[in-house]
């Protein structure tokens, strides 16, 4: 077996309709597929996917305790961009009334970069982690 790259991965949302709304205009994400009758919205993010699926749907309710500040269902999930443009990121997130963090060099699959992190509206930490080097 030989792991090719991350697939997806899924959030539990509160608010599947707010959640929807921010990866999609806020972040750029492409709504793929939606499939109300189980509580589950696709969104492509590049090659790979983000599934957010709702609390109280067929599939988020086995989750238990839906996400909230005293506990969350991720870390964080970082999505690799490209440029990576501070002044456009922090210009593209202040319109939408989105804080960004301080730009860090972190370690990501593809070595050091640049990334910032930021918040959806169910307080999920999002990396927007740069290219190699740059």
């Amino acid at each position: 077996m030989h792991i090719l790259a991350l697939d997806h991965a899924v959030l539990r949302a509160n608010d599947l309709a707010a959640m929807t709304d921010f990866y999609t205009r806020v972040l750029g994400l492409g709504l793929d597929r939606e499939v109300p009758e189980l509580g589950l919205v696709h969104l492509r993010a590049g090659r790979s996917m983000l599934d957010l699926i709702s609390v109280s749907g067929k599939l988020g309710a086995p989750g238990g305790a839906a996400p909230g500040s005293e506990g969350r269902n991720l870390d964080h999930l970082c999505l690799r961009i490209e440029p990576f443009d501070e002044a456009a990121l922090r210009a593209r997130f202040a319109a939408h009334g989105v804080a960004l963090s301080e730009v860090h060099d972190n370690y990501g699959a593809e070595g050091r970069g640049p990334s910032v992190y930021l918040q959806d509206p169910e307080g999920n930490v999002v990396e927007l982690k740069g290219p190699s080097g740059a």
